[in-house]
This record gives structure tokens, sequence and C-alpha cells, in this order.
């Protein structure tokens, strides 16, 4: 359904509105108790309201509409549920919608996004999903419980206590441990714009505040930096996170910028676009942790 003002000033063509909807019998006999006075129009292609508020009678009547499809579309939700409910302690069943309740998992967020009118309530930590939308939210469920049963804190605590003093477990701590220094390898020929942020191979988009000249020691190359270019004479650079302002205003770079023998580069409009979602989601976490605390 659309709606479509066909007013006119024209005092040979007649005041009104076009209205347009995908043809159903029930709909069109709606629609003509609610409007005896319109006519199919061969020439729209369209029925013709007449009069000077048509299209706001219209546009109401199509609200009303688009509200009546909603509920007996959640209807049908209802029964599909009663026929073959979800059994989960992951889903909490209500009056009015369902609520699904996990620990948190992204790949439980990339499925729920694919759920149509589905909804994150940030008061509640859940999402809202309306009847409506229960057969989709069934297909996906196997997918949804399988990430949930893995995340849960217990799941969690035994994957870790299986991984601990492995290989990758030391790779990682030593990596973690790295990244708290806020330092990178730059070339001292070829230094980036202090305070600006740029694009680099291991920590994505920062900003570089300074280099004081020291030099790189060969092993910690090796161990965290070995997808740099060969160069003997790196430095360390002191970086820290890009905050949001930085990322609106930095310009990106007009082509895909290529990285061979390069240490940082402009960042790209999709490597903006990254950055900027997580600088959002921090500024998003901070204020909740301020309105906390402050309660």
């Amino acid at each position: 359904m659309k709606r479509t003002d066909g007013s006119s000033s024209n005092d040979d063509v007649p005041t009104g509105a076009s209205a347009l909807f995908p043809y159903d019998r029930i709909t069109v006999e709606r629609f003509r108790k609610s409007f005896p006075r319109a006519r199919w129009s061969d020439e729209l292609k369209a029925w013709f309201v007449p009069g000077k508020t048509a299209a706001r009678r219209f546009n109401r009547w199509l609200e009303q509409e688009l509200a009546g499809s909603n509920v007996h579309a959640d209807s049908m939700g209802r029964d599909a549920y009663a026929f073959d409910p979800i059994v989960s302690k992951y889903l909490l069943v209500h009056q009015d919608r369902l609520e699904v309740q996990t620990p948190y998992s992204r790949s439980v967020v990339n499925t729920m996004r694919d759920v149509p009118f589905a909804s994150w309530d940030p008061d509640r930590r859940a999402w809202t999903v309306p009847f409506r939308s229960y057969e989709q939210l069934h297909r996906r469920w196997a997918e949804i419980e399988a990430a949930a049963i893995r995340n849960e804190p217990e799941a969690r605590k035994q994957r870790a206590a299986q991984r601990r003093g492995s290989p990758q477990d030391l790779a990682s701590r030593a990596r973690a441990i790295e990244r708290r220094r806020r330092r990178y390898p730059l070339d001292p020929a070829d230094l980036p714009p202090f305070g600006r942020p740029v694009m680099t191979r291991s920590f994505g988009v920062v900003v570089f505040d300074g280099c004081d000249g020291e030099s790189v020691d060969g092993e910690i190359l090796r161990s965290h930096y070995s997808d740099l270019p060969d160069h003997h004479n790196y430095v360390w650079g002191q970086w820290r996170p890009a905050d949001l302002d930085e990322l609106i205003k930095t310009w990106p770079s007009r082509s895909k910028t290529k990285i061979d023998g390069t240490v940082w580069w402009q960042p790209t409009l999709d490597d903006l676009r990254a950055a900027r979602k997580m600088a959002r989601a921090l500024e998003r976490r901070r204020t909740r942790l301020r309105t906390i605390t402050r309660r």
C-alpha cells in the first residue's frame, strides 16, 4: 500500500487523492465502505478519492489498515507458537511479545538482526520480537540457542581452562600485553602525521602522538610485528585510540590504498566506518556507566 496525494488546484480537474494498494477483495470492500465516492481511474491505475481532505482521510485509513494487518500477523504468529512452541530458557513469552535473553554473543547479535522487527531493549538487556516474526525466529532458533550455550559463563570458563598454558594462549596473552604498551614500529624516514587518525596493520585506525626515536628490538619485531615490511631501523611510535570526533573529521582516502611496503596509510571510507562504529559503541558504554555511577 502507498499514499499518493492527487490534489489539484485546476478547476477542470477534481480535487482529491489517488489511492493505490495491492488488490485484495476484502480490503477493497473495506475501502469502498470507508470511501463510497471513490472511483477506479484507468488513467491513474489507482483509486481516486474526491474531496479536499481526501489525502488526510486516506492516510488515516491506511494507518489503521496497517495496524490491523499487524494484529492479524501477530495472531497468526501466536497460533504458530501454540502449534510448534520453542521451549527454551532463553525465550520468554509475554502476552504482547517474545523476549530473547542470552549471554552476550556476536553470533546471536548478527542472527537476531536478521529477524524482521526484532529490536534490542537496552533497559531489559534483551531482544524484543513481535509474534508476527515468530516463524523467522523459529527458523534461526537452533543457531541462536547453540551460540547462547557456548557463551554461558561456565562454558567460557571451561574453554579458558582448556586453553590455559597452550601455545595459542601464551601468544594471545603476549599480544594483549604488547597492545597495552601503546607502541608501534615506525620507519623514521616515513613518520605519520601526529595527532591525526591513520590506519595501521596491527591496531586499525589510531592516532600517533609522538616518536621518541628508541630502536625496536629485533626479537619483538619478529614476535609481534612479523607482517611489517623488512626494515632494520624501526623506531617506536606512541599511539592512542582515535576518538569519535577525530574519526568524523578525518577525510578518507579517495582510492583504496596499496599497503605493500608501508607501515601506516590514510584510512579508506570502509576503515573509517568500522572505526566510527566501534567508537560510538564505546561512547554508549561510557555514557551508561556514568549514568549508573550517578544513581
